[in-house]
């Protein structure tokens, strides 16, 4: 089974911030490919269903952002279930502009809390992971406190910019279950 853990905050308060555009993913995810309906699976909300022929699982943690990985220790005792290859992680990203995104194979946390507790979970950094820009246009324009600033709300022009962005991602996490992180990197990444 494939799984695609978006990480966000709980509570309406964070439902529109820059921090849960990993969960806007999986919201659409879950619209496009008609999974069943998200239900309380242990610390998360749960959607399945199949795409491409594989079983799929949506997974938005309902701890905040830095347990995120908590989730996932459930499926570490699965066998024949791998992060490397079974695992796609969605999380913002403040170093990439809002309309920009890089999909990759492993690497590092940089910084990200959500990240850093889905690695301390599994020990490894080899797992995929799409990060959706959510920083500024312009490098040089100072954001402030980052706290501040992933838990602030997109402006309208920007929440339609990632909105824009929705049909490439499912597109992308479509060719993920079937093809491979490796694929969709050649593929998708700009």
């Amino acid at each position: 089974m494939k799984v695609i853990l978006g990480l966000g905050n709980p509570g309406k308060e964070y439902a529109g911030t820059r921090h849960n555009v990993g969960w806007w993913v999986l919201d659409h995810l879950a619209d496009a490919w008609r999974t069943d309906g998200w239900r309380k699976d242990g610390e998360a909300l749960t959607s399945s269903g199949t795409v491409g022929g594989l079983k799929v699982r949506l997974v938005k943690p309902q701890t905040f952002m830095n347990l995120s990985g908590a989730v996932l220790k459930p499926w570490l005792r699965r066998p024949f279930w791998a992060a490397a290859s079974d695992l796609l992680v969605v999380s913002d990203e403040v170093q990439l502009p809002v309309g920009s995104y890089r999909f990759r194979a492993k690497g590092s946390a940089g910084g990200h809390n959500g990240l850093k507790s889905v690695e301390q979970a599994l020990k490894t950094q080899d797992y995929a992971r799409l990060r959706v820009g959510v920083g500024p246009d312009d490098p040089q324009r100072r954001i402030g406190d980052l706290a501040d600033y992933v838990l602030g709300e997109f402006g309208k022009g920007e929440r339609e910019t990632v909105r824009a962005s929705l049909p490439t991602f499912e597109e992308a996490l479509r060719c993920w279950t079937t093809e491979g992180i490796e694929v969709v990197m050649n593929r998708f990444n700009r």
